[in-house]
């Protein structure tokens, strides 16, 4: 790899907040990247004021970084769920899971996971098959896709006020890889992922962003994993 190609590479991972040895299997599909992605077209106005949905006396942002076995959704439910226990309604309660870096997947739609290989890509597998997942398994889940059966989805916990937002920059350079891989068009994938962001789910500029944005609008900050 020359000097060029390295220093491309290193900052398309840098972006994502891992090295690219962490994903041997696409390596030469991190090398390939030209740059680092602009985030300009985002309109800042736009984002900054979906932080003003977020409500309550108890506010809570989880960072979603890695997909940890649905726990960005699982610990969401929790604080509404445990709130709830010691006497807080839902109306005094804001959770926001902020999907980042390797959990952006969940704030997909199954025709995005069917028509890329997003669960492989991932590491996010289906627990019906034990197969790489063809479906977004927490927006709706069916029995077994989450580890307690009274878990709810991204669409329940919206229903309740709960926030999701998800980091455009990574989708952004992971873009880039499944295109490498598939040997398409970076920008056509990419417009394809926005398309099929979920409904509610807000499209930030960066998760570490968001969740900067998040702790200044009275949120506190948990890692959404063990």
């Amino acid at each position: 790899m020359n000097k060029q190609n390295s220093r491309r590479s290193f900052f398309a991972t840098l972006a994502l907040g891992v090295s690219a040895s962490a994903f041997p299997m696409m390596v030469k599909e991190f090398e390939k990247m030209e740059s680092i992605p602009e985030i300009n077209h985002i309109d800042r106005k736009d984002s900054d004021d979906w932080f003003k949905k977020i409500k309550g006396s108890h506010r809570i942002a989880y960072d979603g970084s890695t997909p940890h076995q649905t726990l960005p959704i699982v610990w969401n439910w929790a604080f509404y769920q445990s709130n709830n226990q010691t006497g807080s309604p839902d109306s005094d309660i804001t959770a926001m899971t902020v999907l980042r870096h390797t959990a952006i997947p969940y704030a997909f739609n199954s025709d995005i996971w069917k028509k890329y290989p997003i669960g492989k890509i991932f590491g996010i597998n289906d627990n019906s098959t034990g197969e790489p997942s063809l479906r977004n398994t927490v927006y709706e889940p069916q029995p077994g896709d989450l580890p307690l059966p009274q878990v709810e989805g991204i669409k329940r916990l919206q229903q309740r006020g709960a926030l999701f937002c998800v980091c455009n920059l990574a989708i952004n350079v992971y873009s880039g890889v499944i295109a490498n891989q598939m040997q398409i068009e970076p920008k056509e994938v990419y417009n394809d992922i926005i398309a099929g962001i979920l409904p509610e789910i807000q499209l930030v500029p960066s998760g570490v962003w968001a969740l900067g944005r998040a702790q200044e609008n009275g949120c506190g900050y948990i890692f959404a994993g063990n």
